[in-house]
């Protein structure tokens, strides 16, 4: 997950003047003017059995096709067999530089002596965002997210993309810097909303469209185009926010309508490009709710991408639903410009 605030980044970028890309990203991955395509993508991914459960069962049954895996976590290795077992899986590193629960915690995989900052009292990574910032180098930063990929690596799991767990690298631009010179020297797509940001800015009340750094952000998008990589027009980082209703958290069929219904409002206003949408998707059993309360959150993502009025939707309104080995694909096909 990403915190709503995000940009942080926004803070202590340095401004630049330019206008959003045109045609949109999705069309220079070769898909018709005015088209809408979708990155439906869970992130939580090795977190627990829950999270594993949920996810998977969405992949053989649901709307969403991507993923990222949370390499420090304790359920890695299941989720990392299935993904070898579909070999066709879109999944990717779901970047973990925090362990936000209270009982449930997991360390660095560089190890503590090797990044002291990232580390807590209890041996784990801090909680949040900001005492990651407050306590870690940007070398220690790196250094964690390298272990993470060369874990992959070693259980035979190549990564489609890279993304953040709570938005971390987008915490200070030296954090950024070393989240996208990972991707660009491993040429690992990674997750930044380069495009027009349209449905993001609406969400990101603390920098206005006016705000100049979001040209900074654009900026950052064509260098990563330049270099062969795809990039989005958008993110869709809202639904962990949504308060499920205690009505819908007691009952499962009208968790699902209400979650479907967010869904389908939400996402009518999306404008074309290509956009990735987050969820968190869990089948949380009574264990889950000893790690988080977070569990209708993202039992309710789980039922709206099972849903078949969510399928008809899409349908309705002429979405299309990608991953991000389809958009590397593409861009590969393409020329620089």
């Amino acid at each position: 997950m990403m915190p709503r605030l995000f940009l942080a980044l926004f803070l202590a970028l340095p401004a630049a003047a330019q206008t959003a890309p045109t045609p949109t990203f999705a069309e220079r991955l070769g898909w018709k003017p005015g088209a809408r395509v979708l990155i439906l993508h869970m992130d939580d991914a090795g977190m627990s059995w829950d999270s594993d459960a949920g996810i998977e069962r969405v992949l053989e049954h649901g709307a969403a096709r991507s993923l990222s895996v949370m390499m420090p976590c304790p359920w890695v290795p299941e989720i990392v067999r299935y993904i070898l077992a579909h070999p066709s899986a879109d999944a990717g590193l779901h970047l973990t530089l925090t362990s936000e629960w209270h009982d449930y915690r997991w360390g660095p995989l560089a190890g503590a002596a090797a990044v002291p900052g990232l580390v807590d009292g209890q041996g784990a990574l801090w909680p949040s965002v900001e005492e990651v910032v407050r306590h870690a180098t940007p070398a220690e930063a790196a250094a964690e997210m390298r272990a993470q990929l060369e874990r992959a690596s070693r259980m035979g799991f190549q990564p489609t993309h890279l993304d953040t767990h709570m938005g971390t690298v987008y915490a200070t631009p030296a954090f950024l810097d070393q989240y996208v010179r990972l991707g660009l020297e491993k040429h690992i797509p990674v997750m930044v909303p380069g495009g027009h940001d349209s449905f993001l800015m609406a969400h990101t009340p603390s920098a206005p469209p006016s705000d100049p750094r979001w040209a900074e952000l654009r900026r950052l998008g064509e260098t990563l185009w330049q270099a062969g990589l795809p990039v989005l027009d958008d993110l869709h980082n809202v639904s962990y926010d949504w308060q499920v209703p205690p009505e819908a958290a007691r009952d499962e069929a009208a968790l699902q309508r209400w979650k479907t219904a967010r869904y389908i409002a939400s996402l009518s206003k999306l404008r074309p490009g290509l956009t990735m949408v987050i969820m968190h998707c869990t089948a949380p059993t009574p264990v889950f709710a000893q790690i988080s309360s977070s569990g209708p959150v993202r039992q309710g993502d789980m039922l709206a991408m099972l849903d078949p009025e969510f399928r008809r939707f899409l349908d309705r309104e002429g979405f299309i639903v990608t991953t991000w080995r389809e958009v590397a694909a593409r861009r590969a096909a393409q020329p620089s410009r």
